[in-house]
């Protein structure tokens, strides 16, 4: 489904709510650009070896992790208690690596410029930092979705998981929820229809681009998709999913 067709499929207003993620891949910017408002869930226990703090690019041709080491990461600690450990060492690290991996890719040197302005950040809150790369580069990509900190919505204390996500779109006077097509699993429609609400679930598909490595890698990081494709492309390729 076009990004047209689902616009008139949903009537009403849309939210989405995730974790929040280090440059991750397209269907994540997809989800984004698709819904009204956007929830950065950071209320919610850290996962190690997750996507929180890391991600995957091209390095030597080769999908490798990149990754934003953190101060006492624990699996018992929110996301929005985390620290960034050495930052601006750990952020250095993390450019030289991009820089010496993507410097003769097309987009280079605006996609950089972008990072830099990014990496601009003189706080050590992860939670900062992610907020900022999702608003920048949102913004980048032409999307007029509205950003909000879970932990600034109201009580929702004691609640099962599926029942938070009614709890908070029903705050927010949301009319549909739009989850990635992984929480088929999690989430009920019933539930959703019960409250009012519609529960739809969107399906990323990978458009092959030209890349550093012998055979085409799908799902790398947004840094991956915009070095190749640069902004034009990018967004062009925000259509590409469906709904279920």
């Amino acid at each position: 489904m076009k990004e047209l067709e689902a616009e008139e499929r949903l009537n009403g207003h849309k939210i989405a709510i995730m974790q929040p993620y280090l440059f991750p891949y397209i269907g994540y910017w997809q989800l984004m650009n698709l819904v009204d408002t956007y929830v950065i869930l950071d209320d919610v226990n850290y996962i190690n070896r997750g996507w929180i703090n890391r991600n995957r690019i091209l390095i030597n041709g080769t999908p490798s992790y990149f990754t934003l080491p953190l101060k006492g990461a624990s699996q018992n600690r929110y996301i929005n208690e985390l620290m960034i450990h050495d930052r601006q060492r750990s952020v250095e690290a993390i450019l030289k690596t991009i820089r010496f991996n993507y410097s003769r890719s097309r987009y280079f040197d605006e996609v950089y410029e972008l990072l830099l302005d990014i990496f601009d950040y003189d706080q050590d809150e992860l939670i900062g930092l992610l907020k900022r790369s999702i608003e920048k580069l949102s913004a980048y990509l032409d999307m007029d979705t509205e950003f909000m900190l879970s932990s600034k919505a109201r009580d929702k204390e004691g609640l099962a998981a599926q029942d938070m996500i009614i709890h908070s779109c029903k705050e927010l006077g949301a009319d549909i929820y739009i989850n990635p097509i992984g929480g088929t699993e999690l989430y009920d429609r019933e539930a959703f229809n019960r409250a009012d609400m519609e529960l739809y679930f969107i399906r990323s598909f990978f458009r092959e681009y030209p890349q550093a490595s012998k055979e085409f890698i799908p799902g790398l990081s947004i840094i991956d998709v915009l070095m190749n494709n640069g902004r034009d492309e990018t967004i062009d390729m925000l259509k590409d999913f469906d709904l279920i």
